[in-house]
């Protein structure tokens, strides 16, 4: 299978995946899960392992599921999934790491069109065996049968056999671009041992990534054996307060009944919590807040954010996201301003990013962005200017993130710019390859730029259909028409 086939291929899966209801873009669970992720990126390329042309054609995308189950996989055209249940159980981000890496092996040694081309391999052997089972089948039924299940046996055997060659060698290729992307080998070694024991404890399906990943002694000896050879990475031995917290938002996130939420509150209201470590402390009342959030219940959950401020205050990763979760319980109780405010004041250190800015940053730019939308009718337009143009400054450079072109839309709309609005929305639907929607708002727009040539006024009204943006469009509307042959021709 070539490159481009498989990326088609990946595309037509991931397409399914974001029209899931599962489908979850949650910014601060993503960006941490990019922490991570890019780095391993970067050392597959300083490795060799990622290719410039495969760097290229494939996505490289990290699509996360608000699933409970234990699980991530890979699949074709550089894609990945990753269900908020692994996020909820690794310890650290060596951990994730780890999983990661593996996964990203998968793709980088192109596992999947090798396993295709295996199968096709395969293919003469089990027709061979069906039709000495039909011939076998006149004369015995038995033997008929026999003939055409053991062919399948056989080539299951053999598949299961060559999968299993592929789990090592991502295993090898994983763990040499963990570590060189500067997480700890323990981390390997850790989730190999943890994945171990739920083998043991579990079989109710709650561990998919168990299945489709068989665990053996030769593979964890392996892991083991490299990590002898790597000195210990002291600054990610230990689990941080900000992981215990993102691991905590998973948790709520994943599993969002009543029952399970109030569970979390009791948590944090227990004789238990003084007990633990500051980085469990801190995820239990971060769920609590989250939780509290999401069953309406503002006073207990500023409460439970009064004390996680407390607790984390020295740590500056940690505070930034209690900082961004007493934001986003304020616009969940309305207060629009007060969520602003909380933004606003959110300082910037040597902990959070270098001191980068905080609105250059995802969580904070799209949590601003909801908060300028919702304040809409209170007169503050400045606001809602000053994010669309930040938004779109944040799209040009990351033209694959709907939800930001989403929110772009909404600000343009209330600012009267409808043609942009219609085109920013047409965008969203590009970046999750629905090209067909896509095309629909982009006719919207050119149907709306004749009327604004045909009327003058409207034009000036409008402000938006500007030679500039009409240009825009049209260019896009026929990058999206070839995008959307391709994609018919697939099906």
């Amino acid at each position: 299978m070539s490159s481009s086939a498989e990326r088609r291929l990946g595309d037509r899966i991931a397409r399914e995946i974001y029209r899931d209801p599962d489908y979850i873009d949650d910014p601060v669970l993503a960006e941490y899960v990019q922490g991570v992720w890019q780095p391993l990126l970067a050392a597959a390329r300083l490795r060799g392992d990622l290719s410039p042309e495969l760097a290229e054609r494939f996505a490289w995308e990290i699509l996360l599921g608000r699933d409970r189950t234990v699980n991530a996989f890979a699949l074709p055209g550089g894609y990945f999934g990753v269900h908020l249940g692994l996020i909820a159980i690794v310890s650290s981000r060596d951990e994730l790491a780890s999983v990661l890496g593996h996964e990203l092996s998968h793709v980088t040694q192109r596992h999947i069109s090798r396993l295709m081309a295996k199968q096709g391999q395969q293919a003469p052997w089990m027709i061979g065996a069906m039709i000495l089972g039909a011939l076998a089948a006149s004369k015995s039924a038995d033997a008929g049968n026999a003939l055409i299940v053991g062919g399948q046996a056989v080539a299951a055997q053999n598949q299961l056999n060559f999968s299993r060659d592929m789990e090592r060698e991502a295993d090898r290729v994983g763990f040499g671009v963990m570590t060189q992307a500067g997480f700890d080998a323990r981390g390997f070694v850790s989730m190999f041992d943890k994945l171990q024991q739920a083998s043991r404890l579990n079989d109710n399906g709650a561990y998919p990534y168990l299945r489709s990943h068989p665990l053996t002694t030769e593979r964890i000896a392996d892991m083991q054996s490299r990590q002898a050879l790597i000195p210990p990475n002291p600054v990610n031995a230990t689990p941080t307060a900000e992981h215990a917290m993102v691991a905590a938002r998973a948790r709520v996130l994943s599993n969002p009944g009543v029952d399970a939420l109030r569970a979390m509150l009791a948590e944090a209201d227990g004789d238990k919590l003084a007990t633990l470590d500051a980085p469990r402390q801190a995820a239990v009342l971060y769920g609590a807040a989250l939780a509290a959030s999401r069953l309406r219940d503002f006073v207990h959950a500023r409460g439970y954010l009064e004390r996680l401020t407390a607790l984390v205050r020295s740590d500056a990763r940690a505070a930034r996201l209690s900082r961004l979760l007493a934001a986003e319980t304020a616009l969940a109780a309305g207060d629009a301003a007060r969520a602003a405010a909380l933004l606003n004041a959110t300082p910037t250190g040597p902990g959070e990013a270098g001191g980068e800015p905080s609105l250059a940053r995802r969580p904070e730019l799209i949590l601003m962005a909801q908060i300028a939308t919702q304040a809409r009718h209170t007169g503050r337009v400045a606001e809602v200017s000053e994010v669309t143009q930040r938004l779109q400054v944040w799209v040009a450079a990351h033209p694959r993130d709907a939800q930001a072109w989403q929110l772009l839309s909404s600000a343009s709309a209330l600012q009267g710019q409808t043609l942009r609005a219609i085109r920013a929305d047409a965008e969203a639907h590009v970046a999750v390859l629905d090209y067909a929607a896509a095309l629909d708002r982009f006719k919207a727009a050119q149907a709306l730029l004749r009327q604004g040539r045909a009327s003058h006024a409207t034009l000036a009204a409008n402000g938006a259909a500007d030679h500039i943006d009409a240009s825009i469009i049209d260019t896009r509307q026929r990058e999206v028409e070839l995008l959307f042959k391709e994609q018919s021709l697939d099906r």
